[in-house]
């Protein structure tokens, strides 16, 4: 079904509307599993102190294999039998599943998140540092603190007896940062888990603006585009003649012009990273580009690469048939074409995404602490959870609060932990206790 764009907007009116008839008060086990939380905080604090200051930039192997170790031995001691996937063919570290199965026939709920971090070992930002209640260090917020949020979650469960008859899945992968290609390889292990699943909830940190937190129902995909132009290269007096053409700077330059004139549409972006023109282009995996020419030489070729961040696959769509249909217009003497690489699909609003909202609305409600509202899709990038959103309900932004996200002053607010991992663990229970109704 498709889904109008502007849906997401609905979704916090909808959640605050909703919350009355869904808040219930908290059961005798749902108190202990509150007491829980309290009494394991120090604990969670020391685990994410642990992975943080464990390096895992995606490439390194080692490190991020190190983290996963950590984590698959919480899982363990809480009762999940967990697997380690081997993602030597993506040239990345295993990712981590791991299975409850309870014997309640309640929805499945899938737990989703990532164990690498941008930072690699030879960048400076490498321990965690506190200021109070602030922290900062490599993943605090995205998304080591998330997967406390997670583990600290399960933990509170398990000491309250809520996790011996649960269906629960948690999939960690090593890659979300630089997923390791080809996607269908890195993403067909989570995709299987998802289709396993009926639910899904990503923790990535939720986002704190202007004092009200947010959740996400929705997330923009992104792909990215090349833009391959090949000309006849001559000396730069025989421009725009019949034989030598326009050259390919012109024509490169005619495709980006009409793409900034006539693309633009709500939840939409398109960017250009990295743009050439000359000869003897060379791009390499890691961006680093080299180019040869003169000013008095019509160039022979350019190349563009860009990015392009949709909210719904229909969109993504009708978009890329527009890029093409300018590539193609050509100048004279020039040949343009477009190409197309796989990337994060778009996560769009979905009823049943908004529903997750709200369910995580009416334990706040519980717990008397203030709603969350739904992020606008804009201000969110790509993530793993849009691989698994065709398939099940998600919601994402569960995570610990914080900020500056791949940047040396990342930080996130432990102030925060306790609440969030209260509603988090209260959500999964009260998940796994619902019925499956059909999709």
């Amino acid at each position: 079904m498709k889904i109008p764009a502007p849906l997401w907007i609905l979704a916090a009116t909808v959640t605050l509307a909703c919350n009355t008839s869904l808040a219930q008060k908290l059961s005798a086990p749902e108190a202990a599993t509150v007491r829980a939380v309290d009494e394991g905080n120090a604990a969670a604090q020391s685990l994410l102190e642990t992975i943080v200051n464990m390096n895992s930039g995606t490439f390194n192997i080692a490190g991020v294999s190190a983290v996963g170790k950590v984590l698959e031995r919480e899982l363990q001691g809480l009762g999940f039998k967990t697997t380690s996937i081997n993602e030597e063919a993506v040239k990345r570290a295993p990712s981590l599943l791991a299975e409850h199965r309870g014997r309640r026939g309640g929805k499945r709920v899938l737990l989703i998140g990532h164990m690498d971090t941008v930072f690699e070992p030879t960048h400076p930002f490498q321990r965690l540092e506190r200021n109070g209640n602030i922290i900062t260090g490599p993943g605090v917020n995205d998304m080591k603190g998330g997967l406390v949020v997670m583990i600290a979650g399960l933990r509170a469960l398990h000491g309250a007896g809520l996790l011996k008859d649960a269906n629960i899945s948690v999939f960690i992968t090593a890659d979300e940062e630089a997923a390791g290609e080809t996607i269908e390889s890195s993403r067909k292990d989570l995709i299987a888990a998802a289709r396993n699943a009926d639910v899904a909830l990503s923790f990535e940190g939720v986002v704190v603006r202007d004092g009200l937190e947010y959740a996400s129902t929705a997330r923009r995909g992104s792909t990215q585009w090349k833009l391959h132009v090949k000309a006849k290269a001559a000396h730069s007096g025989s421009i725009f003649s019949k034989d030598t053409g326009d050259g390919a700077a012109f024509e490169m330059s005619r495709v980006l012009a009409q793409f900034h004139d006539t693309l633009r549409e709500p939840n939409m972006t398109y960017s250009v990273g990295l743009a050439l023109a000359g000869s003897q282009i060379k791009v390499q995996p890691d961006g680093n580009a080299s180019v040869a020419g003169k000013g008095n030489i019509v160039p022979g070729e350019a190349m563009v690469i860009g990015d392009l961040r949709v909210l719904t696959p229909e969109q993504l769509t009708r978009v890329q048939e527009k890029m093409k249909a300018i590539a193609t217009a050509s100048l004279p003497g020039t040949q343009s074409a477009l190409e197309f690489e796989q990337g994060y699909p778009p996560m769009a609003p979905t009823p049943g995404n908004i529903a997750l909202l709200t369910e995580l609305n009416g334990v706040n409600q519980s717990l008397g602490a203030p709603a969350l509202q739904a992020l606008d899709p804009m201000l969110r990038g790509a993530g793993d959870a849009s691989f698994i959103a065709p398939f099940i309900d998600v919601l994402d932004g569960v995570g610990l609060a914080g900020e500056g996200s791949h940047t040396a002053t990342e930080n996130a607010d432990l102030s925060r932990l306790p609440l969030q991992t209260k509603r988090t663990a209260l959500l999964i229970h009260r998940l796994t206790r619902q019925s499956v109704r059909a999709r």
